[in-house]
């Protein structure tokens, strides 16, 4: 789990690049096992010397964002299909609490739990 920039990506890690709110920005490699607790506990235990002057918040709200979507504490980046040797970019924000799920998918699973009477009734 070594930083770089600009060095060859091994071909079993994935290279995140993690921007901060304030626009600054700090490469680091990860495995595919990795997930998304580990990384952030990473980041705020090696905390990056570019980042000296931001403020560095608890670990336990440090959250990553990923196309627009917070990632849950124990998602891996196999998991999100991340491809092993190229580099992907995260946010890393300061979140106390993650948002409740607003998407299709979460939409689907309610739907499936919906019970109406044609469900659950016979009539005689």
């Amino acid at each position: 789990m070594a930083s770089g920039k600009s060095k060859a990506i091994p071909s079993d890690k994935i290279n995140l690049r993690l921007i901060l709110v304030s626009g600054k920005t700090h490469e680091a490699l990860f495995s595919t096992t990795d997930s998304a607790s580990h990384i952030t506990q990473h980041i705020y235990d090696s905390w990056p010397e570019d980042w000296v002057d931001e403020e560095r918040p608890e670990c336990n709200i440090l959250r990553l964002i990923y196309q627009g979507r917070f990632l849950h504490g124990n998602v891996t980046l196999g998991a999100l299909q991340l491809t092993p040797g190229k580099t992907t970019v995260m946010h890393l924000v300061a979140r106390e609490n993650l948002p409740e799920p607003n998407n299709r998918d979460q939409l689907k699973k309610d739907k499936g739990r919906e019970t109406g009477c044609a469900n659950c009734c016979t009539i005689v």
